[in-house]
């Protein structure tokens, strides 16, 4: 079994619902995404994946969708606040926890086709979330 990691940072802001500690409030994370994907065989390279293309699809989408947005859930009563002063914002269904960002980095790469098992964000220095399925 052959294993490729790669790391992609980003920058996002976030709230959490139902919460009684300090990460009800809204605020930001520097956060590190590791995209683990794995393959039994190599390709035509020799390679599982080429780093650059989990650079250009997963990447690109992070930057697009999530970089320097804040990630909200969609019945956050802080939405129409964001949407009359025009702040950039993603939606999700869930509490924008740690563990609910990197499953969806996981979906979007698995939907793109990569062979991934796990991704892992890492929201400080010291505190990450793993999803795998």
């Amino acid at each position: 079994m052959y294993s490729v990691t790669k790391r992609i940072e980003f920058c996002y802001g976030h709230r959490l619902l139902d919460y009684d500690g300090a990460c009800r409030h809204p605020h930001g994370h520097n956060a590190l995404a590791e995209i683990e994907v794995r393959s039994e065989a190599l390709d035509r390279r020799n390679m599982v994946v080429d780093f650059g293309d989990i650079k250009r699809i997963v990447k690109g989408w992070i930057d697009e969708q999530l970089d320097h947005k804040m990630i909200l859930h969609k019945d956050d009563p802080i939405l129409p606040t964001f949407q009359q002063l025009k702040e950039p914002y993603y939606l999700i269904d869930v509490n924008p926890t740690a563990e609910s960002i990197a499953q969806l980095i996981y979906l979007q790469a698995k939907k793109h086709g990569f062979p991934v098992v796990e991704v892992s964000l890492w929201e400080t220095e010291n505190s990450y979330a793993t999803y795998r399925e």
